[in-house]
């Protein structure tokens, strides 16, 4: 998932760990570097393995995801 929106970011990252779905958040100190204005998006990973359901679970609860 890619998204310059926070709220999206956690609200996704608790939908995937309440599954049992690990993720990881990257890019959460860029906007340091950017001065905090937004532009660059976080990103929320997970393993390969559990793409697809970290995939279901998202599109079940409308989360956009940056397809």
């Amino acid at each position: 998932m890619r998204s310059s929106d926070p709220t999206s970011i956690a609200f996704a990252k608790a939908l995937l760990q309440g599954e049992g779905i690990d993720c990881f958040e990257l890019d959460v100190h860029m906007s340091v570097l950017e001065g905090s204005l937004g532009i660059l998006p976080r990103r929320l990973m997970v393993a390969d393995r559990d793409h697809f359901r970290a995939t279901a679970v998202l599109q079940d609860n409308d989360v956009d995801f940056g397809r």
